[in-house]
């Protein structure tokens, strides 16, 4: 099964229309441009959580800490996320996170501030 996601690295020149890639519940940011990050992540968490995938592998590598840093971050904020932790030894260590996601969809809560 796929969804609609942006583009791995799309040419500079043009942007590129989202393509189809799987939702398996791991997704390698190796190919993906650190600016997409934070459109990728959201929408590939909700696919997974509507095809019923709540425990997500994102491989965002080693090097200097920042994509974890932004992988982090996005997780943090999402209201899908039930919690994040480093994958183990044999599933990519520090190279990786493992999110869990909420089983069902989260109620929205109407902003009291917001004209109805």
């Amino acid at each position: 099964m796929t969804g609609q996601l942006p583009h791995p690295m799309p040419p500079a020149t043009s942007p590129a229309p989202p393509v189809p890639i799987p939702i398996t519940g791991e997704l390698d940011l190796h190919t993906f441009s650190p600016k997409d990050l934070g459109r990728l992540i959201p929408a590939y968490l909700a696919e997974c959580q509507l095809r019923g995938i709540y425990t997500v592998r994102i491989v965002h590598g080693k090097g200097t800490g920042t994509l974890r840093t932004t992988v982090h971050a996005l997780l943090a904020r999402s209201p899908i996320v039930r919690g994040f932790t480093q994958a183990g030894e044999h599933s990519g260590g520090w190279g990786a996170t493992i999110a869990t996601l909420h089983t069902q969809p989260l109620p929205i809560t109407p902003n009291p501030r917001l004209p109805t």
